[in-house]
């Protein structure tokens, strides 16, 4: 018997998508904009390197737009952003903070191994890439 909700499997993926871009597209704005939280306190590389990095690539994502290769960077950038900020502080990413740098990461490389799905602006202009392929 198969699951009830394995029909809306390409729907929730590009709701995963979207969503996930979004809140990403976020963090980027507070390193930017100061928006919707007060800019934090990091290095101007974090803020002027990291922050486009964010919130275009959120941007991008959530429009499903070149998802795959910015899904690609955005999956780099948070690798980086573990291995460099996080991990010296311990292993375990509950315990010294990462678990969101971790869990972007493998959701951003998730997207750009199975492309950007339904309700995406590639699927719209590239037929390749138009949603035929779901989790």
């Amino acid at each position: 018997m198969d699951f009830f909700m394995s029909r809306f499997a390409a729907q929730t993926y590009a709701a995963m998508r979207i969503v996930a871009g979004l809140l990403y597209m976020c963090h980027g704005a507070q390193k930017l904009f100061g928006f919707p939280l007060p800019v934090p306190a990091a290095p101007p590389f974090i803020l002027y390197v990291a922050g486009p990095i964010e919130f275009v690539g959120g941007l991008l994502i959530a429009a499903g737009l070149c998802t795959r290769w910015t899904a690609f960077i955005c999956s780099g950038q948070m690798a980086a952003a573990y291995w460099f900020a996080h991990f010296p502080r311990g292993p375990f990413p509950l315990a010294n903070g990462g678990e969101l740098a971790a869990l972007y990461c493998f959701i951003f490389l998730f997207f750009f191994a199975n492309g950007p799905g339904i309700w995406s602006l590639d699927a719209a202009f590239f037929s390749r890439d138009a949603g035929t392929r779901t989790p």
